[in-house]
């Protein structure tokens, strides 16, 4: 099981919010959401940490950073052209 304030790689998009499988982001909590198996709480950051999103995600839509992992950094969709 994963623990809070662990960095998960997300496993599947998330369009609504901007997010693509790849994205790394941190569980803020664990819980069981009265479904089978364990649901977490985690949120995306910007670099400068802005929140972008915090979603409630099951078991198998994130895994475990792995220390192989290369980390890739992308802009965000929606940021302003500045």
């Amino acid at each position: 099981m994963i623990e809070e304030l662990s960095p998960v790689v997300l496993l599947i998009d998330r369009p609504e919010h901007d997010l693509r499988a790849g994205d790394v982001g941190t569980v803020v909590d664990v819980h069981s959401k009265g479904l089978p198996g364990v649901g977490y709480s985690v949120e995306f950051l910007t670099m400068n940490g802005e929140t972008i999103a915090v979603l409630e995600l099951e078991a198998d839509q994130i895994r475990p950073t792995r220390s192989t992992d290369i980390i890739h950094v992308r802009e965000l969709a929606s940021a302003d052209a500045g």
